[in-house]
């Protein structure tokens, strides 16, 4: 008999995968989505603004004049403020600094005396509305000190607004 010749038999390879790279890219995914998801989240101070209503004696209407407390920011640190309206203040335009021994010993204190005066009107709970009028010339330094302090003097009720009258600008021009 003849030898026939035999199959030839192929070697057989490892099957052996090195995912050593696919590991690495896989923690580089994981780590870049674990920041971006992080970076995403809001960051922001709750805000609380006054009604509409003018019964409810918001700043718009009603009894604003006698819960109002306006505050002026200027160019060059500076800070004015009066309680009720420009022309018949009750509390008359003073300059403050900024800081526990400035604005914030008159915010506590005007604070204060509003939510004892809205007790006597049966009305308890309701402490003063701050208005925040920045000029084209502060910077966005004070804006944020000055909303620090309305937290720090647990004013709840305040509103940035950026429509200044004549006699306001000139009152911060001469202060």
């Amino acid at each position: 008999m003849k030898n026939l010749p035999q199959k030839v038999r192929s070697k057989k390879l490892s099957s052996i995968v090195d995912l050593t790279a696919m590991v690495s890219v896989s923690f580089l995914l994981i780590i870049f989505f674990m920041v971006t998801i992080e970076l995403r989240k809001n960051k922001a101070m709750a805000l609380s603004l006054p009604d509409n209503d003018s019964r409810t004696c918001g700043w718009r209407g009603g009894c604003g004049e006698n819960r109002s407390y306006t505050i002026l920011l200027g160019d060059d640190n500076k800070l004015v403020s009066y309680m009720g309206l420009l022309e018949v203040p009750k509390v008359a335009p003073k300059k403050f600094e900024y800081g526990k021994d400035g604005i914030r010993q008159e915010l506590l204190k005007q604070n204060k005396n509003m939510l004892n005066y809205s007790a006597q009107l049966g009305r308890p709970g309701r402490g003063m509305v701050v208005i925040i009028k920045p000029s084209k010339k502060s910077n966005f330094k004070n804006l944020v000190d000055i909303l620090d302090e309305m937290a720090i003097a647990d004013i709840s009720t305040y509103v940035i607004v950026n429509d200044f009258s004549p006699e306001e600008s000139k009152l911060l021009a001469s202060n």
